[in-house]
């Protein structure tokens, strides 16, 4: 297994645990989202872009479904040229349209709101899943699960991971297990769509060796051209070309294009960020309207966020709640304080008198969420100590969405920002770029998106 002492990339370490990294990328997710919203589209070709209303004639392509690739529609393709292969459905039934149904499709415009909501939910499920979560956009990210489950079990780890994302946010997730980022990544997009490819410690180089260089993570179509035009087509070849040439014609990162195709990858999964708000969320089995059973996930879950606050030197100004109801339906409630407090037994209180208005619905799924965080070093108070015991504001006092007048409404008390959703045990970071590639020596990854979705920048 060794070579000289060394060991060998991708090969077990005998005095640690090789990690176990998942990196999880939601298959066509804008459109995967329009078909949570809208179940007629199942099994229908969805495009989601702009530009396509009549009278609009710019516009681009941000996603489309598999079977609306089958017509050769792409990301980021003009939307004319979409509208061209695959014509846009007509929705009602129009006896004077000649158009043939099963050769068009269904187009709906980006509501990035939605799918960040979305996708909240679904980085819930990561955070409950993993110690370490690296949010890289909205629809993917890298989990660390070295502590949580052992290679033995990582298939059927990583199978839990996808079927909780299936059952409890209706959208559909690729997984790819290995024992380094860039391999994770690579396994993810390499079974899509509601693919789970695993690439144990000592397989990576045998995995990548038949790849074409351009599935290599950090290798875009330009450099990839490049590449072929020097007779190097696979990551085999690339792994055997002199690492001196290639960092001589391509500066540093065609060092590290050589280390990756030889399966070498030692950054750590890191998250980013400092946290701006902490939840836990807890899905039922089936939808339920039992107030007690639902008070009771409500108490679980809101000692859960304030021990992790707490855990944190964190501070929270406000509290919030979360309901979803059949089929999906997101209902927030908050309530702020006069100030950051860390008081356990005040975040249970303020859920459960938020949630009183929920007590007669059937819900899906609950959630507590504590937000406006505060690190400062200064001797943590409590309502008792360091604001006089004063009032709160009233819980009658809310907007549209329940929220009060000095938090705004809106289902990113959630975490639904982007690429930074909460989850249970959650941290959802004060910045972060959703178009980032989570690898910064990725020079060429935004010439081509493996899952064929475009990024938050294209818009």
């Amino acid at each position: 297994m060794t070579r000289g002492g060394a060991r060998l990339p991708g090969t077990p370490d005998e005095e640690r645990a090789d990690p176990i990294v998942l990196h999880v990328d939601m298959d066509c997710f804008y459109a995967a989202c329009e078909r949570r919203r809208e179940p007629k589209l199942r099994g229908e070709p969805v495009v989601v872009g702009m530009g396509y209303e009549d009278g609009e004639t710019h516009g681009a392509v941000a996603t489309a479904s598999y079977e609306a690739r089958e017509f050769g529609v792409e990301s980021a393709q003009a939307i004319s040229t979409a509208l061209e292969r695959l014509p846009r459905k007509v929705e009602s039934d129009d006896p004077d349209s000649d158009l043939d149904p099963d050769e068009a499709g269904h187009y709906r415009p980006v509501d990035m709101d939605y799918y960040q909501s979305v996708s909240a939910e679904v980085k819930e499920i990561l955070h409950d899943s993993a110690d370490v979560v690296r949010e890289v956009s909205v629809d993917e990210a890298y989990l660390d699960v070295t502590d949580r489950t052992a290679w033995e079990v990582a298939e059927g780890f990583a199978r839990h991971v996808k079927n909780r994302i299936d059952r409890e946010v209706g959208v559909t997730a690729s997984v790819g297990v290995a024992p380094n980022m860039s391999a994770a990544k690579i396994a993810s997009d390499h079974d899509k769509p509601d693919g789970l490819v695993v690439v144990e410690p000592g397989e990576v180089r045998e995995f990548l060796a038949p790849l074409d260089v351009a599935e290599l993570h950090g290798v875009g179509p330009v450099t990839a051209r490049e590449l072929r035009e020097s007779g190097i087509e696979t990551a085999a070849d690339l792994a055997a070309a002199d690492r001196a040439d290639l960092e001589a014609r391509f500066g540093e990162r065609g060092a590290e294009m050589h280390r990756r195709a030889r399966g070498e990858d030692d950054r750590e999964v890191t998250p980013r960020g400092r946290p701006k708000s902490l939840s836990r969320e807890s899905a039922f089995t089936e939808p339920t309207d039992d107030a007690e059973e639902t008070r009771e996930r409500i108490r679980t879950l809101a000692a859960a966020v304030a021990d992790r606050a707490r855990g944190k030197d964190a501070m929270y100004r406000t509290i919030g709640i979360k309901a979803v109801t059949p089929p999906y339906d997101v209902n927030t409630r908050a309530k702020s304080l006069p100030g950051p407090v860390d008081d356990p037994g005040l975040v249970e209180e303020v859920a459960l008198d938020l949630f009183a208005e929920f007590d007669d619905a059937r819900v899906r799924k609950v959630g507590v969420r504590v937000s406006n965080l505060s690190f400062a070093d200064a001797e943590q108070a409590s309502l008792g100590d360091g604001w006089g015991g004063a009032d709160l504001p009233d819980s009658g006092d809310r907007g549209e969405s329940g929220e009060t007048p000095d938090s705004p409404a809106s289902l990113s008390d959630f975490g639904d920002d982007g690429s930074d959703g909460p989850g249970d045990s959650a941290d959802s970071p004060e910045s972060s770029d959703p178009t980032d590639t989570a690898d910064p020596s990725d020079a060429s990854g935004s010439e081509s998106d493996p899952e064929g979705q475009s990024s938050l920048a294209d818009f």
